[in-house]
């Protein structure tokens, strides 16, 4: 029996972004509109009820498809990654990173998502980015489909709601696959698949205004992405078989607020449908007790012969997941105060510190879900998103020193350290973000994850230079020792 004392020498360290999040130039060289070019700024927020701020209408989105410019919709101009990617790639390289996250941006490549040919202008805009990736040695990791998705499947098609959708996403996988065979060698089929039946919208492009049964529309529109999800692996797979093609879950474990069997229960009951999604994506088929949860829910799913063959031959080769806070699960939520979370609130857990969002930090957590999953599934683990979110302030010479930054790296590393003693097999770890971007859930540039600092402010004001925090030395330094110098 082999003990592992450390990080493996082949550990992926590195940094993530998001398209929609970071590359701006929304209607640039043939781009189409896409559901993240929905979303406004809001002054106001509300941390707590973050669906709200998130929530997508019918007129929200006639109102986002007649305003013609950027203004007011952050994630159109993001940190202006489309024209600056080589000197941010320098900067990752400088960090020492062995492998990049990044996403393409689907109406890039097909402005209306059922288009008859891809736009060329967007597929040579990614061949620069991993032409560049390649000069300094960095393995791109490749998300298909983050959080966006052509506005025109949106507005004909009704979103992942529609069956069809499965035919325009397959055909741009095989269409990216093929063009970046010889570039990309790890691809992610979706991003925190889970985020469809918790923010239908972000996750699936479902306006719920537009059906009768919103948790009915989500499931089905989960069920069309885990068959796209397999015949992209499928695809994959032909075209070259060195791929390695995983998953991603916005992974929330929850603890039972007391030890109350009931609470015990109803946290048992909040993991199974986190883990759902990684049940179908790596064992090929539903869990045994989604049965039940459908039917008293009054979800009836919509499905063909062969998606049940199509789910069990072509399962993923790794999970990632993403990890920020855990929950709390409880029948009698009325006795607790609420905090925020990723895309939903829950319970305060008082054995933990809250951010100023209101996440909270449990770096033991991540350890506790790295060995849940590797003896549920066995296969490779990749943490593709870890981070903290937090207002970063410059000193009057330009130096960030975000302390608290680098706190957060070090007590959760040092437990993926831990899990990896356990046994578990984890293949790298890419830091969110590798530089500042625009938040995905509130829209907001003063949040602030990246070890690199872009000189914006919320109304997208500022003259976008990049500087180095402390975090970007304490990161370096980390990476050059393999995750041995943690001080």
């Amino acid at each position: 029996m082999k003990t592992v004392n450390g990080f493996p020498d082949h550990f992926l360290w590195g940094g993530a972004i998001a398209a929609n999040q970071a590359e701006g130039a929304f209607n640039e060289d043939g781009k189409g509109l896409s559901t993240a070019d929905m979303v406004p700024y809001f002054e106001k927020k509300d941390y707590v009820n973050l669906r709200e701020l998130m929530h997508v209408t019918s007129a929200s989105i006639e109102r986002a498809m007649a305003h013609d410019s950027a203004e007011g919709y952050p994630k159109r101009y993001g940190i202006d990654f489309y024209h600056r990617y080589k000197e941010d790639i320098a900067l990752f390289a400088e960090l020492g990173f062995k492998a990049f996250r990044l996403s393409i941006n689907w109406a890039r490549i097909f402005p209306n998502g059922d288009d008859a040919q891809p736009n060329e202008r967007g597929l040579q805009f990614y061949d620069n980015v991993f032409d560049e990736l390649r000069k300094y040695g960095i393995e791109p990791l490749v998300t298909l489909s983050h959080y966006e998705m052509p506005m025109t499947l949106v507005e004909n098609y009704g979103g992942w709601a529609n069956r069809k959708v499965i035919d325009f996403y397959v055909k741009y996988a095989e269409t990216v696959m093929t063009r970046y065979q010889d570039k990309v060698k790890y691809w992610l089929t979706f991003n925190e698949i889970n985020t469809t039946v918790i923010e239908p919208f972000t996750g699936g492009g479902v306006v719920e205004d537009r059906v009768g049964n919103i948790r009915q529309a989500s499931y089905q529109a989960l069920h069309h992405q885990f068959v796209a999800s397999s015949l992209a692996t499928r695809l994959g797979r032909e075209i070259n078989p060195e791929f390695r093609i995983g998953c991603m879950l916005a992974r929330m474990i929850h603890y039972p607020a007391t030890s109350r069997p009931e609470d015990v229960h109803q946290a048992l009951v909040d993991n199974q449908l986190n883990l759902l999604h990684t049940d179908v994506q790596v064992r090929g088929e539903y869990p045994a007790f989604i049965g039940r949860y459908f039917k008293e829910n009054g979800i009836e799913l919509a499905t063909e012969p062969g998606d049940e063959q199509i789910l069990r031959e072509n399962t993923v080769d790794f999970i990632s997941f993403s990890y920020y806070t855990s929950l709390v699960s409880t029948t009698e939520p009325e006795k607790y105060g609420v905090t925020g979370g990723n895309l939903f609130s829950t319970v305060k857990n008082p054995n933990l510190e809250r951010t100023e969002w209101g996440w909270q930090l449990d770096p033991i957590g991540l350890r506790t879900v790295l060995k849940e999953m590797y003896d549920r599934y066995r296969v490779p683990l990749f943490i593709v998103e870890n981070g903290l979110g937090a207002k970063d302030t410059p000193e009057a010479d330009g130096t960030i020193n975000d302390d608290y930054r680098i706190d957060y790296f070090r007590k959760h590393l040092t437990q993926v350290k831990e899990a990896i003693m356990d046994g578990v097999e984890v293949m790298g770890y890419t830091s969110w973000g590798a530089i500042d971007i625009i938040s995905a859930s509130t829209s907001e540039m003063s949040k602030r994850y990246g070890v690199i600092y872009v000189d914006q402010d919320d109304h997208g004001k500022g003259t976008l230079n990049r500087f180095r925090k402390k975090s970007f030395y304490w990161y370096q330094k980390l990476i050059r020792s393999n995750g041995e110098d943690m001080e």
